[in-house]
C-alpha cells in the first residue's frame, strides 16, 4: 500500500470524494482462498473448522466468521480465546499457500481497474473497507495486482464488528490526506447487505454492487443509495457515485 494519490490541479479545485471498497466479491474473485485457508487454520490450532460448509461469509469479518463458526460447534469463549491470536500467522501463512496454488483462477472483478483509474483521474482518494484481516487483503489483492492502488484501509483486524470500521477508516484518511471527509463525501462500495448496513451506521453512502450473491435488488431493498448489476460500465458508476 505504498501507492499516493496525486490530485491535479482541476480535481483539487472540486469537493474530491473518499471511495472505500470492499474486497471479496467487490474488487476481486479469490477462488475461495480465504474460505480454505481459514479451514485450515481452524483444524490446525482448534481441531475443528465448525460447520463450515454451512456458514456463508459474505460481508462478515476474518474474527466474526472464526468465532462464529467454533461457537457453532460448542466451544465457549472461554476456550477459543487462549489460541485466538495464533489463529491469524496460521492462517496468513495457509493462505499463502492457496493463493500459490489457485492465483490462474484469481481475478479482478470485471471493471475494477478501470473504476479505480477513473476515480484517480477525478481526484477521489481511494481505501479500503474490509472484513479481512490486512494480511488476508493484502495476499488477495497483491494476486492479482491490486494491492498498491490502496494507500489505507480499514480491516477486520481493526474490529469484529464491521459496523465499526468506518470511522477507523475515515480516520486513516484523514492521516493519508489531511482532508477531513464525511457524509456526503465518502461511499462505501460493497456487494453484500452488510456493507450497506455499515455504510447506513455511519451515515455514508452506499453503491451495491451485484458481483457477488445478492442482486441488484436484494442490494437496493437493503437500503442502497445505488445499486448497479457490476463495475463494468465506468460512465455508469462514475454517475451512480456523483448523485450523492
Amino acid at each position: 500500500m505504498d501507492r499516493r494519490l496525486t490530485v491535479s490541479n482541476g480535481a483539487a479545485g472540486r469537493a474530491a470524494k473518499l471511495v472505500l471498497f470492499d474486497i471479496d466479491g467487490t474488487l476481486v474473485h479469490a477462488a475461495g482462498v480465504g474460505r480454505a485457508a481459514i479451514e485450515g487454520a481452524m483444524i490446525e490450532v482448534y481441531g475443528t473448522p465448525g460447520p463450515i460448509d454451512d456458514l456463508p461469509f459474505d460481508g462478515m469479518t476474518d474474527p466474526q466468521i472464526v468465532r462464529t463458526l467454533l461457537r457453532a460447534e460448542g466451544l465457549s469463549e472461554a476456550e477459543i480465546a487462549p489460541a485466538f491470536d495464533r489463529l491469524w500467522p496460521a492462517y496468513a501463512a495457509r493462505l499463502e499457500g492457496e493463493i500459490d496454488e489457485r492465483r490462474d483462477r484469481m481475478r479482478p472483478t470485471p471493471g475494477v481497474p478501470e473504476i479505480l483509474d477513473a476515480l484517480e483521474a477525478e481526484g477521489a482518494t481511494l481505501g479500503l473497507l474490509t472484513g479481512n484481516i490486512v494480511a488476508g487483503a493484502k495476499g488477495k489483492l497483491s494476486a492479482v495486482g491490486l494491492w498498491g492502488r490502496f494507500p489505507f484501509g480499514a480491516f477486520g483486524c481493526d474490529a469484529a464488528d464491521r459496523n465499526r470500521l468506518p470511522p477507523i477508516a475515515l480516520e486513516r484518511a484523514f492521516r493519508h490526506t489531511g482532508t477531513r471527509y464525511g457524509p456526503g463525501r465518502t461511499w462505501i462500495i460493497g456487494d453484500t447487505p452488510h456493507d450497506i448496513e455499515c455504510a447506513r451506521g455511519s451515515g455514508l453512502s452506499v453503491l451495491g454492487v451485484a458481483t457477488g450473491r445478492f442482486s441488484v435488488d436484494d442490494l437496493r431493498r437493503a437500503g442502497a443509495d445505488e445499486a448497479l448489476p457490476s463495475l463494468q460500465d465506468t460512465g455508469r458508476v462514475m454517475s451512480a457515485l456523483a448523485s450523492a
